[in-house]
C-alpha cells in the first residue's frame, strides 16, 4: 500500500481553508494509515497531535441510527412502528398545504425518521420550540423539545420525499422512550463502553477541555476561515438537550474504532459485537423512491443514495473510486466517516471548519478516491 498521494493531499488542505485536520484509516481491525496536518490552535503554533476532540455535528447521526438498529435487531422497535407509539405528541400531525395547513393523511414511522422522509424540517427556532424552552428553561430535555416540534407543520406527507431535518433528534427521543434510558445512557451502555470508547460524549469530559481543536467558520466573502468558539454548537438547544442529529464530541481514535466495528460485521477490535452483519446491510440499504432520490441527488453525492440515516454507495460508474455498499456520513464542520463492510475498510477524517461546502464537494470525494487507490 502506498499512501504518499494521500499524505501529500492532506498537507495541501491548509492552502484551501482547513487550518488543521486528521485522518485515520483501518482495515480488518488494523490501523493502516494515520496522518495529521496543520495546527489545532488559533495561533497556528501547536501542530495537530492526534488527540484533539471535535464537534462531530452530523457524524453523530451514525451513532444514533446504529442505536436504533440495535433496538430493531432486539425486537424492541420496528421500522414501521408509528412514531406516536413512542411519542404521543406525533399522533396528530399537520402538513403545509399552500398558504395553510391540514391534518396529515399518512402516519410518520420510525423508517421515515431514519431515512429523512418524515416531512420534518431543520427549523430549530420555531414558536413551538422557543415556547417550550421559555417554559422549561435550561432543564428542557431532548424528548420535551422534540415533542414540542410536533406542533410545527410538516413540509410534506411522511414517506413521499427526502428532506434533511431534525428527524434524528426525534429518533433519539424514540430511543429514550423505547429503551427507558436517557439517550446518552443508552449510547454509553450499548456502544461506547462495549467498544472501549473513552472520549465520545455530549459534553467535554472533565480534564479534556484543552483537547478541543480550534473551531472556525468559513467566510465566503473573504475566502478564509474565521475563528469561532471552540465549543459553540447551535444544535445543542439547552444544556440538557442531547441532539441525536448533531450533538456528540469525539476524537479520531474513538470514531475510527466505532467505524471499524461496523466495517467488520459489527464486531469491534476488542471482540465486542454491537450489531449483526444483517442489520448493517439493512441499515445501509437504499430507502429512497423516485421523489426522494431526485431531491437527494441535488446534494451531488455522486454515486450515492440514502439509507436508514447514512449515505450509501449504489453506483461506482460515477463519483470516482469506491465499493457498492460503502456507507457513512459527514458533519457541519467537515468531519467525514467511511465504512466499507465488503473490504472491512473504514476511515474517519476530522476538521473543524463550518460553512465550508468545498469539503463535501471536493475534499471528501478526494479522500475516498485516494484511500481506495492506495489500498487497491
Amino acid at each position: 500500500m502506498n499512501f504518499s498521494k494521500l499524505t501529500a493531499y492532506l498537507d495541501t488542505l491548509s492552502s484551501v481553508g482547513v487550518p488543521g485536520c486528521d485522518l485515520a484509516v483501518w482495515r480488518g481491525h488494523e490501523p493502516i494509515y494515520r496522518h495529521a496536518a496543520g495546527f489545532s490552535d488559533e495561533a497556528g503554533a501547536r501542530p495537530v497531535r492526534g488527540d484533539e476532540t471535535y464537534n462531530l455535528y452530523s457524524c453523530t447521526k451514525v451513532f444514533t441510527t446504529c442505536a436504533a438498529m440495535q433496538l430493531i435487531e432486539r425486537g424492541v422497535v420496528s421500522l414501521d412502528d408509528a412514531v406516536s407509539d413512542y411519542l404521543p405528541a406525533y399522533a396528530k400531525l399537520t402538513v403545509k398545504d399552500g398558504d395553510g395547513v391540514r391534518p396529515a393523511k399518512r402516519v410518520m414511522t420510525v423508517r421515515h425518521l431514519m431515512s429523512m422522509q418524515s416531512g420534518l424540517d431543520y427549523e430549530m427556532e420555531t414558536a413551538a420550540i422557543n415556547g417550550a424552552i421559555e417554559a422549561l428553561g435550561s432543564a428542557a430535555t431532548t424528548r420535551q423539545l422534540v415533542e414540542a416540534k410536533a406542533k410545527d407543520p410538516l413540509q410534506f406527507e411522511p414517506g413521499t420525499d427526502f428532506l434533511y431535518s431534525l428527524s434524528h433528534d426525534v429518533l433519539a427521543a424514540v430511543i429514550e422512550a423505547a429503551s427507558g434510558k436517557r439517550f446518552s445512557e443508552y449510547l454509553r451502555e450499548n456502544i461506547f463502553e462495549p467498544l472501549g470508547l473513552k472520549t465520545v460524549g455530549f459534553r467535554v469530559k472533565t480534564g479534556d477541555e484543552g483537547r478541543m481543536a480550534a473551531q472556525y467558520e468559513f467566510n465566503d466573502a473573504e475566502k478564509r476561515p474565521v475563528l469561532m468558539s471552540r465549543d459553540s454548537n447551535n444544535y445543542r438547544l439547552t444544556p440538557n438537550y442531547e441532539s441525536g442529529g448533531a450533538g456528540l464530541i469525539s476524537d479520531v481514535a474513538d470514531y475510527i474504532a466505532f467505524a471499524d466495528a461496523l466495517a467488520c460485521g459489527g464486531i469491534g477490535q476488542n471482540g465486542a459485537r454491537i450489531l449483526s452483519p444483517e442489520m448493517i446491510q439493512l441499515w445501509s440499504a437504499n430507502q429512497l423512491g423516485p421523489n426522494g432520490r431526485r431531491t437527494f441527488d441535488a446534494w451531488r453525492r455522486l454515486g450515492y443514495s440514502y439509507g436508514l440515516g447514512v449515505r450509501t454507495r449504489v453506483n461506482t460508474d460515477i463519483g470516482g473510486r469506491g465499493q457498492i455498499g460503502e456507507f457513512g456520513w459527514d458533519g457541519a464542520a467537515g468531519a467525514w466517516a467511511m465504512i466499507d463492510p465488503v473490504n472491512h475498510l473504514s476511515a474517519f477524517f476530522a476538521m473543524h471548519v463550518r460553512n465550508f461546502g468545498y469539503c463535501y464537494d471536493v475534499i471528501h470525494p478526494n479522500l475516498r478516491n485516494l484511500i481506495y487507490e492506495a489500498v487497491e
